[in-house]
């Protein structure tokens, strides 16, 4: 059973949402509300093997550092990659995870990560970071923050695609850079909501002139030819992959 069905089966277009019907599907989603638990154990356990605030706060620290360099890393060059397409048994996964997302970047059910992923990576990750710091309390604070991180990102992405201008310039400014991700090219601006690993990179621009604009801007270069000879992602979507970016006036509405 999916994740949107335990949602109530609903559809969510952020093209035709306001900001409080937002508020209420993000609150809802079953995927926050289980992120929002974890960040409750975390603090417990943070709390039963409590030895100090030093170690607690380094491991909190370390984890929102950490976080967008991890992020980086996961969308460009496993959510982009083509590697997730051509294989059977990952094919699904890259179509849920990712490639559902730019082929319709404002359904609001497939922006939500899948926590079935998300836990165990940030896990894996911030946890050591966290135990080597602080102990058992830090390992559990270094998840608690990284699960913090992720309702952020997620709320801020979901605002990135939602019919609505943000009033501060800051938001402004981060919605432009990620909508250029989506509709000019998609091989840039990986970072949501922080552009800093994008900056070191050499992978951010910050408008249409600095680069042309990609064709695989929808389907992140699974087009028809790919999708014949990997046919698993266009098997499960039930449709051939959108191969064509939307004419220029069309992302010039959204931002």
């Amino acid at each position: 059973m999916g994740w949107g069905r335990l949602w109530g089966g609903r559809s969510y277009d952020l093209g035709k949402m306001t900001l409080p019907e937002l508020w209420v599907a993000y609150l809802t989603y079953p995927a926050i509300q289980l992120y929002f638990a974890l960040m409750a154990g975390c603090a417990l356990l943070a709390a039963i093997f409590y030895q100090g605030a030093g170690g607690i706060l380094l491991s909190v620290m370390a984890a929102i550092l950490i976080y967008p360099f991890v992020w980086y890393g996961i969308h460009r060059f496993i959510l982009h990659g083509r590697w997730l397409y051509r294989m059977r048994w990952t094919a699904r996964l890259w179509k849920r995870v990712h490639f559902d997302h730019h082929q319709d970047p404002h359904r609001l059910e497939v922006l939500f990560g899948d926590p079935l992923n998300t836990i165990p990576t940030m896990a894996v990750i911030t946890v050591p970071v966290g135990a080597w710091l602080g102990g058992i309390a830090g390992g559990a604070s270094a998840l608690g923050g990284a699960m913090m991180m992720t309702c952020v990102y997620e709320f801020f992405h979901c605002i990135q695609h939602l019919n609505y201008k943000p009033k501060s310039r800051i938001l402004q400014y981060m919605k432009r850079v990620h909508l250029l991700h989506h509709f000019h090219d998609e091989s840039g601006n990986y970072g949501i909501i922080n552009f800093l690993p994008d900056i070191l990179a050499g992978t951010y621009y910050r408008d249409t002139r600095a680069r042309p604009r990609s064709p695989h801007v929808f389907n992140l270069g699974y087009d028809m030819q790919e999708a014949h000879r990997y046919p698993w992602v266009m098997q499960a979507t039930g449709a051939p992959p959108r191969d064509r970016p939307p004419p220029p006036s069309a992302m010039a509405k959204r931002v």
